[in-house]
Parts: C-alpha cells; sequence; structure tokens
C-alpha cells in the first residue's frame, strides 16, 4: 500500500520534527518546508496527501499559502497556529482550510485529526458505482466523479465544503445541528466551536446561492442547525 505523504510547513523547526516523529510512527511519510514559497513548490513537486501549515511564516502568511495551494491541490489542509483567535480561525477556513489547530497542542489530537481528515479524503476519491446522480433545481451532484455543477457551470468546492454539500443534499430536509454536521464530516467530537460549519456553509452559500442571504438550497432552522431544501428535487431524479 503507498505510503501516505503529509508535508509539514514551519519555521520552527523543533515543531516539524516532532509532527513528523509522530506521524512517522503511525507510518506516514513526511515533507518539511520552512517557508511559504518552499511549500507552494513542495507541493507541486511531491502532491502531498495532507499539508500542516503554520499562519505565521517568514515570507508569505498562511492564508496567502492557502489560496496558492487551493490553486493545485483538494488535500486536506490543517492550519496551525500559536494564537487562539476568532478571526484567524475564521479566516483559515474561509481561505479553503479544513481544520484549525492551536499551540500548545496534543500529538495525540493532532495524529487522531490529520487520520480523520486524511479518511474522509480517501473516501471521496474511492469508485462509487451505486450513488446517482442528485438534481435539485439549477443544481447538479455527481458522487461517481466528485462534481458539483449549477447551470451547467462547474463549482469549485473544497474537499469539506463538497461533503459537507453531499451529507446535506442527500437527506433532504433533515435537520442537522451543528455538532452532528461536525461529528460526520470532520469525523470527530465537535470541540464546542460551531464557526468551523458555519463558515464552510457560508462559504458554499457564496458559490452555490443566488443570493447568499436569502439561500434557496441549504436553509437555517432557528435553534436548530441546517437542513436542505428538498422541495427543489427535480421531478424523475434520484434523491
Amino acid at each position: 500500500m503507498r505510503r501516505e505523504k503529509i508535508l509539514i510547513v514551519d519555521d520552527e523547526i523543533e515543531i516539524s520534527e516532532l509532527i513528523c516523529l509522530y506521524l512517522a510512527k503511525e507510518g506516514y511519510q513526511t515533507l518539511m518546508a520552512l517557508d511559504g514559497y518552499g511549500a507552494i513548490e513542495m507541493v507541486g513537486k511531491q502532491k502531498p496527501d495532507l499539508v500542516i501549515l503554520d499562519i505565521q511564516l517568514p515570507d508569505l502568511d498562511g492564508f496567502e499559502v492557502c489560496l496558492e495551494l487551493r490553486k493545485m491541490t483538494k488535500a486536506p489542509i490543517l492550519f496551525l497556529s500559536c494564537k487562539n483567535d476568532d478571526l484567524d480561525k475564521i479566516l483559515g477556513l474561509g481561505v479553503g482550510g479544513d481544520d484549525y489547530i492551536t499551540k500548545p497542542f496534543s500529538p495525540g489530537e493532532m495524529v487522531a485529526r490529520v487520520k480523520a481528515h486524511l479518511r474522509r479524503s480517501r473516501m471521496m476519491f474511492e469508485p462509487i458505482n451505486t450513488e446517482h446522480d442528485l438534481h435539485y433545481g439549477d443544481l447538479t451532484i455527481e458522487p461517481k466523479s466528485f462534481t458539483v455543477s449549477l447551470r451547467g457551470e462547474p463549482v469549485p468546492l473544497s474537499a469539506k465544503e463538497y461533503q459537507l454539500l453531499l451529507l446535506l443534499a442527500k437527506n433532504p430536509d433533515r435537520v442537522y445541528s451543528l455538532d452532528q454536521l461536525f461529528t460526520q464530516v470532520w469525523e470527530s467530537p465537535s470541540i464546542g466551536d460551531p464557526r468551523t460549519v458555519m463558515v464552510h456553509i457560508s462559504n458554499i452559500r457564496k458559490k452555490i446561492e443566488n443570493d447568499p442571504a436569502r439561500p434557496a438550497y441549504i436553509l437555517t432552522v432557528r435553534g436548530g442547525g441546517y437542513k436542505f431544501n428538498g422541495s427543489l428535487s427535480v421531478i424523475g431524479a434520484v434523491p
């Protein structure tokens, strides 16, 4: 079996080596980059399966790096920061990050999150022969090819955005709480911060809704969470 590659981007060599040590024990192949430009070059050449990205780098900040990486890869990106700052979390998720880990961190928690993201990533690219395309209004979701289109035009979604949208669309009119969505998509218990899910939902709405402030596809259920609008299902389609 191919060893999955993980890129650690941090200018603090001691932290990078510590992360590499724990991941290597789990059988992963690890790569290191000390700055943003090095990370971009490494992703282009090595095609890692997951990236752990520090926000504070000596050249580019992690948000700029993430934007560039999202043009090159759909691999999960986990932000790493010494600041437990709400704005940093929102910005990180908004530019295409999948998760946010604050220093100092537990190595065990780090490994658990890496495993969960890689497991979900593998599931996305496994062949699917039994799932039908989903059609809702102008929106089409094709699980076999992991693609989403709106009025025939492709919609660029990150891995987590796609997983959230697919989960909701496969279960129309079912209300999911923030904790339920976090647990099912991130495969770990919610840490009590609903903004991770909320930011991803906001990003999806910006990409698929005509008016994100008045969504037609993903509806907010006051006091409950979110649900997908099943009334938009196209007659003859398999929901």
